[in-house]
């Protein structure tokens, strides 16, 4: 399962786009609360999670993505049991990914050291101890995926489901939705 962590603030167009992708791929998303069962976004669209971080089953993870916003950002990095979730993944050596602001917190963590990433311009300087790839809409190194902003949500939607589930699958996918970018 991927599970996609949202806090109060989150973008809603970098976990929304890339949940539905996923989810037009065959791949189980659980879009996780940090708390409770509805989400504020940035943008005040409220969202109702299929499960809060407490009901998550961590065994069953394959990829753990953590969307921007910096309200959802803040509220991730100030939440030991998701910071936990992230360290445990990783760990494991399965996905992680992050979009926008989001990559500050894997760098918070010392994930990015000596790794390539990208995070939404003008955050570089606390991306510590990683090679930032600007302007490049999605860097993938290793088990660790970044993307750079809201506007590459099509993008790094599309290259979390081909991760997961292969070149052909996403292809098909993106035709479905005509993305052309």
């Amino acid at each position: 399962m991927v599970c996609i962590l949202l806090g109060r603030g989150f973008e809603e167009s970098e976990a929304l786009v890339p949940a539905d992708l996923l989810r037009r791929a065959g791949v189980d998303v659980a879009l996780t609360a940090l708390q409770g069962q509805e989400v504020t976004g940035g943008h005040g669209i409220t969202v109702k999670a299929d499960l809060s971080l407490d009901q998550l089953d961590p065994a069953q993870v394959e990829m753990v993505f953590l969307p921007g916003g910096l309200g959802g950002v803040d509220a991730i990095s100030a939440c030991p049991k998701a910071l936990e979730l992230v360290h445990a993944v990783h760990s494991q050596g399965r996905y992680v990914a992050a979009i926008c602001a989001a990559p500050t917190i894997l760098a918070a963590l010392g994930l990015l050291e000596n790794r390539r990433a990208v995070c939404y311009p003008g955050m570089e300087e606390q991306m510590a101890g990683a090679s930032v790839q600007k302007g490049t809409p999605v860097v993938v190194d290793g088990t660790l995926v970044t993307g750079e902003a809201a506007g590459s949500a099509f993008s790094f939607g599309l290259k979390l489901v081909e991760l997961l589930k292969g070149s052909n699958t996403a292809q098909k996918v993106r035709e479905s939705v005509h993305y052309h970018g």
